[in-house]
């Protein structure tokens, strides 16, 4: 702060302003319903305003709304002025249909069918009231029509089956009408339903009058306004999704959609029969919140706990804490190997109709702070102040650390704090044992150095030649490493020419760029970054993620993925039978074939040498000769990576 904020008397410069998505969550913790409830979220939603955009319009918003808990006596009170009879355990979920009437037609009778096909009973569509006059011009001419179904829970089914039942449902449904553009659904659940759209905050429940209505009971509910930072505002991009409510930005994004795309034909549940019906999980097209939302959902509708589904996904920090309970450090070292972190900014808050829960990622740069009243009001947002609570009321409070959980369960009324999920996860399964008996450390394996060949200058200089390495990269680059073992320091400033634009012969590398949302994300100190950065990496068989077994703890692990010579040499070759290795030779014979030709056979020798038995895949431009080219090694490696089955599966809006 400069002299001059403190002579002018104020304390805020707009300089110093950053404006990302706000999130809350609050929860009566012993489940008692409540309009005022709902009404207490709307207005600390409305107070949330600030921290989305707005269009020139000053109604159109990049989206808002919230996730309750199902206000049972309201839906069943609307149901039955609509004429629908309920069961005792129904579900209701709200429907974006296009304004096509046709189009419209289709996509109710295409969900209706796709229910009763999975031994559902739907009860009705009920025309949700909306007020068109607090949409702006944007949110109008892309409004949808918006209807809610209710279905019914056939006798002797269980919740959790109907919930399931449920999502293939609507899964299928997705699939059949993808060529339906408008077609959403935000919520399908017995257990929680959203309301959201493209308006502010301020007009949300002036749109929606539902949210107006005394009989509109909740005691758990979620709210979101957004700040579009990656993708279009649209209506079914507006927060909350099915379970989460995201802010900040996956980093990692476009890598944990391809891996979930790669290892889909892995997963296998015995809770749902055929998976081709939900398959792809992941949706490719939305915003990072969403594919984070449907990974999400799709391991918890596989059968695995909604905790450790989040652990997977937003793991803490815990390769470089030394002083991390054995038994906690044992469960995330077994999951690590399964799914990797969808890593970036991230401050979640969820629900599955019984948890609420908040959770920040390792870095803890989104903030998320809590209080408890003594009145048994649990809040918790992105920010203090979102309602009117007096201090004297408050009987807890504090803030979400990096890489915490917090989470009220509203079956019996517990405030869980990090702790009580660690001793939840680190007890499911005898995690620490399975490592003990499976794992097997490169580091700890060698027994005697083996001398790597060296060449001779010619080969150094056909070899510079051929990749591409000039003089200044090894003088101002490898020389610096070699003789310092660091980094060379540089200025920021980039004067070189775009690749696609250079008159040189550039490395293919050149070509690309980094592919994330850095704007809203703060610089990391290097004490931070120290604990929460980890090259460690894994070798083996990939599993079933919805199993946990002794053998999914069997690997052989590294603390880095560049390997020495006498690493590399034993892991290929003399570590055993169970990780057998393939080597693919990336030179060939331009005068016999071409390179996109090239670059097929080899991909297709990936796939026979994995349904051969292999468990590592060699990509080896080593052995150049005179009239060969070798394959580059970035287009070998996403070429064998694409050739993963199922990566080509088609689009499907979720």
């Amino acid at each position: 702060m400069s002299d001059q904020g403190f002579l002018d008397g104020t304390l805020y410069r707009p300089e110093f302003e950053q404006d990302s998505c706000g999130f809350g969550l609050m929860a009566q913790m012993d489940d008692k319903p409540s309009h005022w409830l709902v009404q207490t979220a709307i207005d600390s939603l409305a107070r949330l305003t600030h921290r989305g955009a707005v269009a020139a319009d000053g109604k159109s918003g990049d989206g808002c709304g919230l996730l309750f808990k199902k206000p049972d006596a309201f839906l069943r009170a609307v149901a039955e002025e609509a004429g629908f009879a309920l069961k005792p355990r129904f579900a209701a979920g709200l429907v974006f249909l296009n304004t096509d009437a046709g189009l419209a037609a289709r996509a109710r009778d295409t969900l209706r069918r796709e229910l009763v096909e999975q031994g559902l009973e739907v009860a009705g569509l009920r025309r949700v009231p909306v007020n068109p006059e607090a949409c702006g011009d944007y949110a109008l001419a892309t409004l949808p029509l918006i209807e809610q179904v209710f279905v019914n829970c056939p006798d002797g089914m269980d919740e959790d089956t109907f919930e399931r039942r449920l999502f293939i449902a609507r899964r299928r449904a997705e699939k059949s009408l993808q060529a339906d553009p408008t077609f959403y659904v935000p919520t399908l659940s017995s257990r929680v339903i959203a309301y959201k759209g493209l308006v502010m905050p301020a007009n949300l429940p002036v749109f929606y009058p539902d949210l107006r209505d005394e009989r509109f009971a909740s005691s758990l509910a979620v709210y979101h306004q957004r700040f579009s930072t990656n993708t279009w505002p649209e209506w079914r991009l507006a927060q909350p999704f099915r379970y989460l409510a995201h802010n900040g930005e996956i980093n990692t994004l476009q890598g944990n959609r391809n891996w979930s795309r790669a290892r889909e034909m892995k997963l296998a549940s015995p809770l749902i029969p055929n998976m081709d019906d939900v398959r792809p999980l992941v949706s490719t097209s939305g915003s990072d919140s969403m594919s984070l939302d449907n990974m999400l959902e799709g391991l918890v509708m596989g059968g695995v706990p909604l905790f450790r589904a989040l652990r997977l996904l937003i793991p803490p920090a815990w390769q470089n804490v030394d002083d991390m309970d054995a038994d906690l450090r044992a469960f995330y070292e077994y999951n690590s190997m399964h799914m990797e972190p969808w890593d970036g900014p991230a401050g979640i808050v969820l629900t599955d109709g019984r948890f609420g829960v908040c959770a920040l990622d390792r870095n803890g740069l989104r903030p998320a702070r809590y209080i408890v009243t003594k009145d048994r009001y649990l809040t918790i947002a992105s920010e203090v102040g979102v309602w009117g609570y007096a201090p004297e009321n408050v009987a807890i409070k504090g803030r979400i650390k990096p890489g915490e959980i917090v989470a009220v369960d509203l079956a019996d009324g517990r405030l869980l704090t990090p702790r009580d999920i660690d001793e939840t996860l680190k007890g499911a399964r005898p995690y620490r044992q399975w490592l003990k008996e499976n794992v097997r450390y490169l580091e700890s394996a060698l027994d005697q150095p083996q001398t790597m060949p060296l060449m001779d200058a010619h080969e150094v200089l056909v070899h510079q030649k051929l990749f591409n390495v000039t003089f200044e990269e090894r003088d101002q680059v490898i020389r610096v490493l070699a003789e310092d073992g660091q980094e060379a320091v540089g200025s920021m400033g980039d004067d070189t020419p775009m690749a696609v634009l250079s008159r040189m012969v550039r490395s293919p590398f050149d070509y690309l760029r980094q592919q994330f949302a850095q704007v809203t994300n703060p610089p990391i100190d290097p004490i931070r970054e120290a604990i929460v950065m980890s090259l460690k990496t894994c070798f083996g068989p990939e599993r079933n993620l919805f199993e946990e077994t002794a053998e999914h703890a069997r690997r052989i692990e590294v603390h880095s993925p560049v390997l020495t010579h006498e690493k590399f040499v034993y892991l290929t070759e003399q570590v055993g039978p169970e990780y057998r290795a393939v080597t693919l030779d990336l030179n060939y014979d331009p005068t016999q074939t071409h390179l996109k030709a090239a670059i097929e056979q080899l991909a297709q020798r990936a796939v026979e040498g994995v349904k051969a038995g292999a468990v590592i895949v060699v990509l080896s431009d080593h052995r150049i000769a005179q009239d060969k080219l070798p394959i580059h090694a970035l287009f070998a490696v996403g070429a064998v990576h694409f050739e993963r089955p199922r990566c080509s599966l088609p689009h499907y809006p979720y």
